[in-house]
């Protein structure tokens, strides 16, 4: 494993090119995973590959403050993935009628104790219901916080919002799921009750 952080890859890719494969071992599974549970399997091919190749475009534009790439992949994979909004809309719909979800069935091997959780309750139809009904910029808020395990911080540099409206986004999209379950708890679960991360 290539100790350089992130930002030291993405310098150097401005010399080097090819250094910038680096940065798609160290995060591709992540953003693949990302994008399959909010699209599935048949897209996340294809955003993921294009989620870095914008990321190498404009590798120019990265500031090496940032430290960690993981927001800002993840906010050009959002980014991507607004555009495949009514796809992503039906596919929770169809989720919510049968209960059937051939994402996470496609994906058990890859998945941890956490992820598994999360993916047994977004099986359930309510949820999935619930999901579809809010709006872009809450799921994305809710959706990178709950599955790709990302900092309130994170998701504002990631998504290019400040911290306070992902905080109100956060409890908006929290209180709509709550109210679509029946107020249940125990149906929300780690979607709905994500820790904060500060």
């Amino acid at each position: 494993m290539d100790p350089r952080t992130d930002a030291a890859v993405i310098e150097d890719s401005g010399r080097r090119p090819e250094t910038f494969a680096l940065l798609y071992d160290r995060h591709a599974a992540d953003i693949h995973r990302y994008v399959a549970r909010r699209l599935g399997a048949g897209v996340a091919d294809d955003v993921t590959a294009e989620t870095f190749l914008i990321a190498f475009r404009h590798r120019a534009r990265y500031d090496p403050e940032r430290g960690s790439a993981r927001p800002w992949l993840y906010g050009i994979a959002a980014n991507l993935i607004g555009r495949h909004r009514r796809h992503e809309v039906r596919a929770l719909r169809a989720l919510a009628r049968t209960g059937a979800d051939p994402v996470a069935d496609s994906w058990t091997d890859w998945v941890d104790g956490a992820d598994s959780r999360v993916t047994a309750q977004a099986a359930s139809g309510p949820l999935a219901d619930a999901l579809a009904g809010l709006s872009a910029g809450d799921r994305h808020v809710l959706l990178l916080v709950a599955w790709a395990d990302l900092t309130y911080q994170e998701v504002a540099d990631a998504l290019g919002i400040p911290v306070g409206t992902v905080r109100s986004r956060l409890n908006r999209a929290r209180r709509k799921v709550r109210t679509a379950l029946g107020g249940d708890p125990t149906l929300a679960g780690d979607i709905v009750e994500v820790p904060s991360h500060g």
